[in-house]
């Protein structure tokens, strides 16, 4: 089956598998959104929840200690993108994923959730919602959530990756932290200078050196992909998201992944109860958490 949402501008799919995007064509046939060359990465957009980044050994611990399996096992980037979810259309603009704590989930995260993400398109304009609703009856759930979407970089053929660069809202200057590649962890005490009062990143590979760069210090709350050759590209808006993370493979994947997050790895000054994370959300007992992002191509 075909999920899309199609209008005079673009046309937009998904899958059900994830309940990610799947496809971002504009009118002119040219496809925007990675599609997921196993040569260098085989997800497109996958949808991170109840973590982004990874934990400590993968495990997180829960407070109080009232539930028989209190340390849970959560991998890298959540329990869900790789799950299949419940599609809803709710109009010609709109649609609807939607996925439900199993008794699998219970046992590593021990939470009655229901997520549900809802894809809106207008004009130019995909905006993504993710509605995090808590069902338990008596205590607040903890959650992180983000999107993990991948761009090709370059959009035409006849470019190279270095023709592209990233243009921030605000001119910024920042640090980084440092990275572990090889578990995943943050070090956020850590850190090196990235931007100099600067709002445009020129791209290479180079800067992936060592994996994903964290901007957790940005003022922009939006960024564009651009190329120097031409007048395509597109913006993402992350305003309810405090981390942008920036991704390529250092194999020299043509693509970019944009990634607004709620929430980081681990520091190495964290413990490993998940409460206790840095940025963490709660939702109340039987209440609902809303955060959304949008993808502007123009």
């Amino acid at each position: 089956m075909v999920i899309e949402l199609k209008n005079d501008f673009l046309t937009v799919q998904f899958k059900e598998f994830g309940g990610a995007l799947s496809s971002i064509k504009d009118k002119d046939g040219i496809e925007y959104l990675w599609q997921g060359n196993p040569e260098y990465w085989s997800s497109q957009a996958p949808v991170l929840f109840p973590i982004c980044g990874s934990l400590r050994d993968d495990e997180a611990i829960y407070r109080p200690c009232t539930h028989p399996h209190f340390t849970g096992i959560i991998p890298r980037h959540g329990l869900v993108r790789k799950k299949n979810f419940t599609y809803e259309q709710i109009s010609d603009n709109s649609l609807a994923f939607s996925i439900r704590a199993t008794a699998e989930t219970l046992v590593n995260y021990p939470y009655d959730f229901e997520l549900r993400i809802v894809y809106t398109l207008v004009d130019k304009t995909i905006s993504v919602t993710y509605q995090v609703t808590n069902h338990e009856k008596a205590k607040a759930m903890p959650y992180f959530i983000g999107g993990h979407p991948g761009f090709n970089c370059p959009l035409l053929f006849d470019e190279r990756y270095e023709d592209y660069y990233l243009e921030f809202e605000k001119e910024e200057t920042c640090t980084v932290p440092e990275t572990f590649p090889e578990t995943g962890l943050l070090d956020v005490n850590k850190r090196a200078p990235f931007l100099q009062n600067q709002k445009v990143l020129e791209l290479d590979y180079a800067l992936f050196a060592k994996d994903a760069i964290t901007l957790d210090q940005l003022a922009s709350r939006s960024v564009s992909l651009k190329s120097h050759k031409h007048d395509k590209g597109l913006r993402l808006d992350f305003a309810d998201f405090p981390n942008l993370i920036l991704w390529s493979t250092t194999t020299k994947g043509p693509f970019i992944a944009l990634e607004p997050w709620s929430g980081l790895s681990t520091s190495l000054d964290e413990s490993d109860v998940l409460e206790d994370k840095r940025q963490v959300t709660f939702v109340p007992s039987e209440g609902t958490d809303e955060k959304s992002f949008s993808i502007t191509i123009f």
